[in-house]
């Protein structure tokens, strides 16, 4: 054990005896020197959508040749491989280009393997907090592309040429994120002209793809959207009579409000885009409006104000026999309303020089006379009896009772006529009212369908 011990000093001595870190290891300067970059992704600790920051755990690992490091095995008893503090050996001056921390900090301290024929493997732990481009179109379905772009800072390809280890990057040592799952990598390698130099630098390109895990959001943001968006069609169902449709309306727009105060807070805080629930609460909040605009207009309709005009003859059309069958409804009066008026006008016509009227006609009046006998009333009696008056005052008095007769006949059929009216307004308002339900409901689960289906673009990285 000694002589191992004896062993690793002797060559560390031999080793640094000479060696400057500061220079590139070769012996001709025109020589470049390859690197090998990998890379090990441990942990994907945070991704903050509002600053674009990507925060990750990961191995690097960077192998070179040396050639001032080499050495005879059989001159130190055997001994093929050295640990050496990484101050002490060249380094690739390796930064994360797309970083948002300072330079000052570095890599972790770690140890450098120095094996006897050059080759020199160091593999820092570092954590990352890099830029990465987000993009909440989708969100909460939303896939985030980032990126770790690493190349030497100072050393052009003719220098320093920087490749990728492996085609992937490693991730047997992953921990899964309880936000985020990793479902794709990639590793470029890319040769960049920038404007300070002719020569290109190197790049080694390390893409990752995320996808937010949609649980949470879907219990806590989606289910609650579509309760609520649904229960903005409640006040179709009310009927106007209740007179708590505008009520509902609006305790489900105070309620739509709030949610959208307390979704806010857990959505993304960007304005780049505008995510896809965004717009989803706010065709529910614009529903939601649109309902209780629609109510209004809907009680304007059924409780129509002083003496009601006829509907027009193509409301009746377009409503009654074109709406009302797809919608499944059959209006109470339609029809009724028009024969009543015309029998109520023929019984006038046929009463008019008459002493007989309709039971209601006669008790409103006093006159008990049957209609088959024919008698002379008891009110005409008794005042022929107390005046004496002739036969032709007689006629006069009948002709009298004839005109009330007939007067209160005009007003009841006004008021058929008027009650009619408002029923036919009230049918109309009942089928407007399950026609908007319909129309509605059509747009409130088309759009949660659009909502629910679209997905980011499923493409490869």
């Amino acid at each position: 054990m000694n002589v191992n011990v004896s062993s690793e000093h002797l060559l560390m001595t031999a080793l640094m005896r000479k060696y400057d870190s500061s220079i590139r290891p070769v012996y001709n300067s025109s020589k470049t020197v390859r690197v090998l970059l990998g890379l090990t992704l441990t942990q994907i600790l945070d991704l903050d959508e509002k600053n674009q920051v990507l925060t990750t755990n990961v191995w690097l690992e960077m192998e070179w040749y040396d050639e001032k490091l080499t050495w005879n095995t059989s001159e130190y008893g055997g001994l093929a491989g050295i640990r050496v503090p990484c101050r002490k050996v060249w380094l690739p001056d390796i930064v994360l280009y797309n970083s948002v921390d300072d330079y000052t900090s570095g890599y972790m301290p770690s140890l450098a393997m120095v094996y006897d024929d050059g080759n020199v493997f160091w593999g820092p732990v570092v954590r990352f907090r890099s830029s990465c481009k987000i993009d909440i179109t989708f969100f909460p379905f939303d896939d985030q592309d980032c990126k770790l772009k690493l190349g030497s800072w100072a050393y052009h390809v003719h220098e320093v040429d920087v490749h990728n280890r492996s085609n992937t990057i490693d991730l047997s040592n992953f921990v899964d994120n309880g936000e985020w799952e990793l479902i794709g990598v990639k590793v470029e390698r890319n040769m960049i002209r920038y404007n300070c130099c002719k020569e290109p630098f190197p790049d080694v390109t390390f893409y990752v793809r995320l996808r937010r895990r949609v649980k949470y959001y879907f219990m806590n943001i989606i289910i609650p959207c579509i309760i609520l968006s649904f229960l903005c069609l409640a006040g179709f169902l009310l009927p106007p009579e209740s007179g708590e449709k505008i009520t509902l309306g609006l305790s489900v727009l105070l309620t739509i409000t709030v949610f959208m105060l307390m979704v806010a807070d857990k959505m993304p805080q960007t304005s780049e885009s505008i995510p896809l629930i965004s717009i989803y609460l706010m065709i529910v909040l614009s529903i939601s409006c649109l309902s209780i605009l629609s109510s209004v207009w809907i009680l304007s309709i059924h409780h129509q104000r002083g003496k009601p005009t006829r509907v027009p003859t193509w409301i009746k059309i377009l409503v009654f026999k074109i709406l009302a069958p797809i919608l499944c409804l059959t209006p109470k009066t339609t029809g009724s309303v028009n024969i009543k008026h015309s029998s109520v006008s023929g019984k006038y016509v046929r009463q008019k020089r008459t002493f007989h009227d309709t039971p209601e006609i006669i008790r409103l009046v006093g006159i008990r006379e049957t209609v088959n006998s024919g008698e002379e009333s008891e009110a005409f009696l008794l005042d022929r009896n107390l005046h004496g008056t002739c036969d032709h005052e007689g006629k006069d008095r009948e002709d009298a009772v004839n005109e009330l007769i007939a007067w209160l006949q005009k007003k009841y059929s006004e008021e058929s006529c008027i009650d009619g009216s408002y029923q036919e307004w009230r049918d109309v308002a009942l089928v407007l009212d399950r026609l908007l339900f319909v129309a509605f409901l059509v747009i409130t689960i088309v759009s949660t369908a659009i909502t629910l289906g679209m997905r980011p673009d499923d493409s490869s990285l």
